[in-house]
């Protein structure tokens, strides 16, 4: 059974609690992303940060775009080791409404799994047809 280690992008970039929303913005329009993990410098994950984030949380509300990103970053984090199976990835992403699974080891970053990395995969394909059936009948909350 494949897992999520084979699928995942490594080179993940991340924001950190200190780094500012429009930081956040700068970063996810460099790497085309519309959510970036948030760690501590030892890669440490702490949370994620989406662009409705940075709109909803942030400057809808009044915030300066030197507000820091722990301030409408999402810190109730749902996550999966690299050794969890894809088909497993695929479920746990429907349950809880995610398009975005980051990859821990150890209480570190090591990767991230995003719907579209499932849909590629030949045998996740009714899996992640299913999660994203899941996540988009109800709206991601937070």
């Amino acid at each position: 059974m494949k897992t999520v280690k084979e699928i995942m992008a490594q080179d993940v970039v991340y924001c950190t609690s200190n780094d500012s929303l429009i930081d956040a913005a700068k970063k996810m329009t460099e790497n085309n992303v519309g959510a970036i993990p948030v760690c501590e410098q030892n890669q440490e994950l702490r949370g994620m940060v989406t662009d409705r984030d940075l709109v909803v949380r942030g400057y809808a509300k009044d915030k300066p775009g030197t507000t820091k990103i722990n301030e409408v970053m999402t810190d109730h984090l749902v996550s999966a080791e690299p050794t969890t199976s894809v088909q497993e990835a695929s479920a746990i992403m429907a349950e809880h409404q995610i398009r975005r699974l980051p990859i821990v080891e150890q209480k570190k970053l090591v990767g991230i799994v995003a719907l579209g990395d499932l849909a590629l995969e030949e045998k996740s394909n009714l899996a992640a047809g299913h999660a994203l059936e899941e996540i988009s009948e109800h709206p991601e909350v937070h």
